[in-house]
């Protein structure tokens, strides 16, 4: 899918889409759950989709009417199914790995080459610690043990998507459990959201200091709740009001522990100067951080990292579509460097390198120069209506 643009600029409100990660973490959850459950407020994105055929071939009836999940868990984790698909989620593929481990039996978790280019180790570890079986393919990884509760260790520098996962997997093992983060520890505001999530069902978690999580025999229950809006989309909404558009967004929770919130610090300090600013804790904002300071005076990312291990090298991808506007980046030890652009448009389409991140961030500059970008279906794993919601708000842009 190919979208071309024509310069513009927005006007009007709009809400927030829903929470990709509240979502995530509800539907599992709701399937860790004894009782039935019903989650509104869903946006079936492709990494939603995935999460659900995932509870599916594990055992959780669901049924989806709307916008609206209802997860029967009462089967959870005890079908023989042995093939879980993945698509190209990175969080179901590390939040159902330790799932699949509670069951005993082999399993697979299959999902596109680009998913299993992403790392795996802490699970390779711990499985190679327990004597399970792990063999990872292009597309595919077989795993077969049987996971207990206990003490465990896990790096905090890595994607704390491997935090939650063992969290989940831990809960419902029924057994008190915690786990211990080694220093430095990133992403801190992702468990958070996960806890905070899981306590609605009842779930005993809890930070007994900075780097230890009690995880305690609970009597989980139902819930029923809306999944609240996503800053990290609403930030590649709410960029355009700083290059001339005049938008308005509704569906934040004021109080949301997402932290991806920070866009509007982070935004403002563009707007203002050439800032240094700290991703460690908010990696998906980088492409948009990126495309408002090329648009800008610059900035410095710090904590730059963990964009490597995305659906792309968001900093290179950056890097080499900026490239074709006349601009670019300066990469060093953990930092990214955009320095005071000269762009222009580009005769050669920009491309998506597969990333939702990507072709939005590149959708914030073609809005002042024009241009086309190849591959913009990739804004299907996380915001399915971002070229239509933009549409509505004035955006010249035309998708074949």
């Amino acid at each position: 899918m190919t979208a071309e643009f024509k310069p513009f600029r927005l006007k009007g409100f709009i809400n927030a889409p829903p929470s990709k990660s509240m979502a995530h973490r509800y539907l599992i959850g709701a399937a860790l759950s004894k009782e039935k459950c019903v989650i509104s407020g869903v946006d079936y994105s492709e990494d939603i989709l995935a999460t659900i055929d995932c509870l599916k071939a594990l055992g959780a009836e669901t049924e989806i009417e709307k916008d609206t999940v209802t997860v029967n868990p009462v089967n959870f984790l005890k079908t023989t199914s042995s093939v879980l698909n993945c698509r190209e989620s990175g969080s179901t593929l590390r939040f159902f790995i330790p799932l699949a481990l509670c069951t005993g039996n082999e399993i697979t978790l299959q999902g596109s080459k680009r998913l299993f280019e992403r790392p795996l180790d802490i699970y390779e570890n711990l499985c190679a610690d327990n004597n399970f079986r792990f063999t990872k393919e292009d597309t595919n990884v077989t795993l077969c043990g049987k996971l207990k509760s206990g003490e465990y260790k896990i790096k905090g520098n890595v994607s704390s998507q491997f935090i939650t996962g063992l969290i989940f997997a831990l809960l419902y093992l029924g057994e008190d459990s915690s786990i211990q983060i080694i220093p430095p520890f990133e992403s801190r505001s992702y468990i958070n959201l996960t806890i905070s999530a899981l306590k609605s069902f009842g779930a005993d978690i809890c930070f007994e200091d900075e780097l230890n999580i009690r995880i305690r025999k609970s009597d989980l229950h139902s819930f029923s709740g809306c999944v609240e809006g996503d800053y990290s989309n609403a930030a590649f909404l709410e960029a355009f009001s700083y290059t001339g558009s005049d938008i308005e967004i509704g569906n934040l929770k004021a109080d949301s522990l997402q932290g991806d919130r920070i866009y509007k610090k982070y935004f403002r300090r563009i707007a203002e100067g050439t800032p240094t600013l700290d991703i460690s804790d908010c990696p998906d904002l980088g492409p948009v951080l990126i495309a408002l300071a090329s648009l800008k005076n610059g900035a410095i990312l710090t904590g730059t990292d963990r964009l490597k291990a995305k659906e792309s090298d968001r900093g290179l991808a950056m890097h080499e579509e900026l490239s074709k506007l006349g601009g670019g980046l300066i990469f060093g030890n953990n930092t990214i460097t955009v320095p005071k652009q000269n762009l222009r448009r580009s005769e050669s389409p920009l491309n998506s390198h597969n990333d939702h991140r990507i072709v939005m961030a590149l959708s914030l500059i073609l809005s002042e120069y024009g241009g086309k970008i190849d591959g913009a279906e990739a804004v299907r794993k996380s915001y399915p209506a971002f070229f239509e919601d933009i549409v509505n708000l004035g955006a010249k842009v035309n998708i074949t």
